[in-house]
């Protein structure tokens, strides 16, 4: 539904390409969250999905509980969206790598959180009795990258997974996409285009900025999130921050 619904709103405002045609083709994931939702209800109607491409827009990303993210569980605690970014210095080309994620896997015991185990710290009824779910991360960077240096951004994604705990369980579906937004329309019809891409050599700092931007991501995810109550009363409850501040004060990970 998402996915044609997309496709309706191109036809109806983009127009045809010089040559005629409505070329789309969206890009639609999802993750399950049928724990809290009724998922076979078909709530999601076309209208939701217009909404959500009108009030797009630029400044702070909502997170936790919102849009796609509602009803998401990460670590056995409420998940949802989170983001985070890098910019890089200025000698590395000052380039901005920026992650957004829709955080829904993992295991209270696996969770560790600037190196520290609070998921074991912090006890709570049990959700799962193994890792399910999954996770969609989108990577986003000016830096310009063509598609097989982006595929390589792709894969650090799950060393920022990593530093969280995840281990990429046999039942979770983790969906990485990158884009640039260097080197605008290459596809443009006639005559030959100039693209500009990074040397390889010197790709390092968009990985590591990749790596730590992700593992953010999932952190801000959870703590944004608020405790949810959905279908046949299941409840997950938030992180609680009080708890976790204490835990990353015992092992001395506060800031002073």
């Amino acid at each position: 539904m998402v996915r044609d619904a997309v496709i309706a709103w191109r036809v109806k405002h983009g127009g045809p390409d010089k040559e005629g045609y409505f070329w789309s083709l969206p890009v639609v994931a999802e993750t399950w969250d049928g724990y809290l939702n009724d998922v076979n209800g078909f709530h999601v109607k076309p209208e939701d999905t217009f909404h959500a491409i009108e009030s797009a827009g630029g400044g702070p990303v909502a997170e936790g509980n919102v849009g796609g993210g509602t009803g998401m569980i990460c670590n056995e605690f409420k998940g949802g969206i989170g983001t985070a970014s890098r910019v890089l210095h200025a000698k590395y080309g000052g380039y901005t790598v920026g992650v957004l994620v829709q955080c829904n896997y993992g295991q209270r015991d696996q969770l560790r959180i600037a190196g520290v185990p609070v998921g074991r710290e912090i006890s709570g009824p049990k959700v799962w009795d193994d890792d399910v779910g999954s996770i969609i991360v989108v990577v986003a960077t000016d830096a310009p990258l063509i598609p097989t240096q982006l595929k390589r951004v792709a894969r650090r994604v799950v060393l920022g997974l990593g530093r969280d705990g995840s281990y990429s369980g046999d039942g979770s579906g983790d969906i990485f996409i990158a884009f640039s937004t260097a080197n605008a329309r290459p596809e443009s019809p006639g005559g030959l285009r100039q693209i500009t891409m990074l040397p390889n050599d010197d790709i390092n700092p968009i990985f590591l900025a990749t790596v730590q931007a992700t593992e953010e991501a999932v952190i801000n995810a959870m703590v944004a999130a608020e405790t949810m109550t959905g279908m046949k009363g299941h409840t997950v409850y938030a992180l609680p921050h009080d708890q976790l501040r204490a835990v990353l004060k015992k092992y001395n990970r506060l800031a002073q």
